[in-house]
């Protein structure tokens, strides 16, 4: 199942920025179709273990038998409560894949994509109660406009929500096709696909509430790491992405850096070498690459 799921981003330099130990405890928020679990596994001995969370029924199927592994299905926001549930007092790295993997978006039936008519789903937790259609049916103009200027970074988010609201008084908006045309003579033709994408991003992240989620993990890999651990990120959009440079550089999601007596700033983690970005050739072979950033820190133990 994992080759089918996605073709992993940065594999090896992602691996390799946690630093594996043999014997360490790490844990891959986002294990999707495990391309990244495997490659961790494959460099842990005996002694080591791997946690992988997903929320996703269809990420479960591809859970590896292995005594060195243990699947997790629960959103990564639980991380520290789940380490606390396995008597885990601390693990050496985390490493998190973010954003929508290609096995969403080329699952049709999901509703994560404009490329197929489908009901407005996008959960990425089939457990989870609120869809896109709902939103789309019952959030007010104001609500529709913030999240499509917050999370899809949309300029004529009112003039979208307008649309839209004046449209469901007319008639249900029920799947993705019914979406995409509605907002695309809004769109500019030189654009048209890249801003669909940032509309259906937008209620993606509301549905999943993506933002809260990854603060708040990112928040618990503080507190579980060790000193000296690895947090390795990648990232797909500006958003997520300051939100982790943030978290790295300052040890919140506002960047506000606390500092000692004579100045030295206070984070509990320390960013390592350089934003990495994919080669030319890999953003050739896997589009899902080409917004991809990899970001790494390391656990510091505050003196004060």
């Amino acid at each position: 199942m994992a080759e089918n799921y996605h073709k992993p981003v940065l594999l090896h330099e992602t691996v390799d920025g946690l630093n594996i130990r043999p014997d360490g405890i790490y844990a891959d928020m986002t294990f999707g179709g495990g391309g990244h679990s495997r490659e961790i596994l494959s460099r842990l001995g005996t002694e080591g273990h791997l946690f992988s969370f997903d929320q996703d029924l269809d990420a479960m199927a591809g859970a590896f038998d292995d005594e060195r592994f243990t699947f997790v299905r629960s959103n990564f926001r639980f991380l520290q409560n789940w380490m606390e549930y396995y008597d885990v007092e601390g693990v050496d790295g985390i490493m998190a894949d973010l954003g929508v993997s290609s096995h969403h978006l080329d699952a049709g039936e999901r509703g994560f994509s404009f490329r197929y008519d489908a009901p407005l789903d996008m959960r990425m937790n089939q457990r989870g109660k609120l869809t896109a259609e709902q939103i789309i049916a019952e959030y007010s103009e104001e609500q529709l406009a913030d999240i499509l200027y917050l999370y899809g970074e949309m300029k004529n988010s009112r003039r979208l929500a307008s649309t839209i609201v004046k449209a469901r008084q007319q008639g249900e908006i029920k799947t993705t096709g019914q979406l995409a045309d509605l907002v695309r003579p809004l769109l500019g033709r030189d654009r048209e696909k890249k801003d669909l994408a940032k509309v259906f991003q937008a209620l993606r992240i509301e549905v999943n509430g993506e933002m809260k989620a990854l603060r708040q993990m990112l928040n618990a890999a503080i507190e579980v790491l060790k000193p000296g651990g690895r947090l390795v990120v990648l990232t797909y959009h500006s958003l997520e992405d300051r939100m982790v440079k943030n978290i790295m550089k300052s040890g919140n999601a506002e960047g506000k850096s606390e500092q000692d007596f004579f100045g030295n700033c206070l984070s509990p983690l320390r960013p390592l070498g350089k934003v990495i970005i994919p080669s030319a050739e890999e953003q050739s072979e896997n589009p899902r690459s080409r917004s991809a950033k990899l970001r790494i820190a390391e656990k510091v133990e505050i003196q004060k």
